[in-house]
């Protein structure tokens, strides 16, 4: 039974996501067991993905429902209202973008979470890549040292103490202590090929995270544009923007029910190996490492001992022993052979280097250091990871909620702003009340002036020529009309009007405009009341 962790602890989000039902395509129970290689776990990964797909099939559904029962319910409103209340469409706007905005606050925050977890696992990734290969190269750098370079120091020393038998006997003992460092050395495991693993791992990891956080950065902004055109939309009584905004809303409610798929399949199978990391990492090292071993650096337990410990520890005397050997000769051996005396420093180096080279290897092969690097991105992916995974879900649902909104309300602000438009063109250009046509007089006086004289002479020529209708007729005086002709802007058509001659304004004037019609009026008919006496 593995020993009892105390230094990791599964969040509760994974606990509560590993305990989602897992159903194969047949809808058969698979068990939840992480197993990415398991094609049945494989699909019951992928069936929490197509439960987003349906309900994006149901979101687009009452989108069409709602649209075609508001389309079939307003027909008659169409024609009896002119101009339909817009603040309903107003205040659900502000509320979707609101929504939306909300949505990618959270979003940033969730990509954020989920892309330091990730970097912390290809940070933990990449330190125990470096033990692993640093382990092998003591290994190999030492066991070089000991077969090379410390048999052509023996070999030398062999021919110049042939002479002395317990010289070369001492040779032959310090070359037997090497052969058991040797021995010892070979039977350490090699991490060549859990490196070269790890290293792919990371950048796959490396390469799918960069896109994986651009990808949701690009889905923010576009969010924003699309709330931002919806706005300028609205603002401005724009139905092209409003047509864009309908179309890339659309595409968005696509885009995010999709990466709630993703996310929701990723936060699961992740939450399955959170659950039980340990159990997953012993499955796929059985066979290809000692069990011992990676229990040793799974949980790094003071009643577990370490499985290098022999080993280590024959390197440690065997060493120690041949330093002493060498000392020996390096005292008695050179003053009856100088020439010895080169060697025997080449190899009294070399241990001394041996030595460094274990005490590195001892501290690299210790679980402390890989036991830390196996939390820290237990950690990040665990922690960090899932829980970024969450709030990027969070994210779909409310920018899918904020767009449908838009979506449904995008018909009722197209509707709006039709039946605006049909409101100005049953407006009359020649109607002084009208903002338009003041505004068109305003910038060009020449023109209204010149109609206005048009139709002042064509009303004299008509008092002695034509005979128009009894109810046209007025008995106002033609300064009148030249009062009238300048007080609406040169508009000839309001000039002889029974209302010219009433002198009243109309009842839509203000005090200040009465007053200023009744002064003109009058200072118009002390001048010319007697020029143009009416007939």
């Amino acid at each position: 039974m593995p020993a009892a962790r105390v230094d990791y602890i599964a969040p509760w989000w994974a606990v509560w996501l590993h305990s989602f039902p897992h159903l194969s395509l047949r809808l058969q129970s698979v068990d939840s067991t992480f197993n990415p290689q398991d094609p049945s776990y494989q699909e019951s990964l992928l069936l929490l993905g197509l439960v987003a797909g349906v309900c994006l099939g149901l979101n687009l559904i009452f989108i069409t429902v709602y649209l075609i029962c508001l389309c079939c319910c307003n027909q008659d409103e169409e024609v009896q209202t002119k101009q339909p209340k817009s603040s309903c469409i107003t205040w659900t706007s502000v509320v979707a973008g609101l929504i939306c905005c909300a949505a990618v606050g959270v979003g940033f925050y969730g990509n954020s979470e989920t892309n330091d977890g990730v970097y912390q696992l290809i940070y933990s990734l990449d330190n125990a890549n470096h033990t692993f290969s640093g382990i092998d190269e003591l290994v190999s750098g030492t066991t070089l040292k000991m077969k090379m370079n410390l048999e052509q120091h023996l070999a030398r020393l062999s021919e110049i103490f042939a002479t002395r038998g317990d010289y070369i006997q001492t040779l032959k003992f310090v070359q037997q202590m090497s052969g058991n460092i040797i021995l010892q050395l070979s039977g350490l495991p090699v991490w060549r090929d859990v490196s070269m693993e790890l290293t792919e791992v990371a950048n796959k990891t490396t390469y799918v995270e960069y896109y994986r956080w651009l990808s949701y950065l690009l889905l923010f902004i576009l969010d924003l544009v699309i709330c931002l055109i919806a706005c300028l939309g609205l603002a401005k009584h724009s139905k092209c923007l409003l047509a864009t905004m309908l179309c890339c809303g659309v595409l968005t409610l696509l885009l995010s029910w999709a990466s709630l798929a993703a996310d929701t399949a990723a936060a699961v199978g992740t939450s399955d190996f959170c659950v039980a990391p340990d159990k997953f990492i012993l499955n796929v090292t059985q066979g290809r490492m000692s069990t011992e071993i990676t229990r040793y650096y799974l949980y790094c337990s003071q009643g577990l001992s370490n499985p290098f410990q022999q080993a280590l520890t024959i390197f440690q005397r065997s060493l120690t022993t041949m330093q002493i050997q060498v000392l020996g000769l390096l005292q008695f051996a050179v003053p009856l052979f100088p020439t010895a005396e080169k060697d025997l420093l080449g190899i009294q180096l070399l241990l001394n280097s041996s030595e460094s080279s274990l005490h590195q290897l001892t501290a690299m092969l210790d679980c402390r250091g890989l036991h830390k690097d196996y939390l820290d991105a237990l950690i990040g992916i665990c922690y960090d990871g899932v829980e970024g995974l969450l709030y990027l879900g969070l994210f779909s649902l409310l920018a899918a909620m904020a767009f449908s909104t838009m979506i449904c309300a995008g018909p009722q602000a197209w509707k709006y702003l039709v039946v605006r438009d049909r409101s100005y063109d049953d407006i009359d250009e020649d109607d002084p009340f009208n903002p338009q046509a003041r505004r068109i007089a305003a910038h060009n006086p020449t023109r209204g002036q010149l109609r206005s004289f048009c139709s002042y002479s064509s009303s004299l020529g008509s008092q002695t020529s034509l005979h128009p209708p009894a109810q046209t007729v007025s008995n106002a005086p033609v300064s009148e009309y030249m009062n009238q002709a300048m007080l609406f802007g040169g508009n000839p058509r309001y000039e002889n009007v029974p209302l010219i001659g009433r002198a009243s304004p109309p009842p839509t004037y203000t005090p200040s405009m009465r007053a200023t019609y009744l002064s003109v009026t009058d200072e118009h008919m002390r001048h010319y009341g007697n020029e143009f006496p009416a007939q």
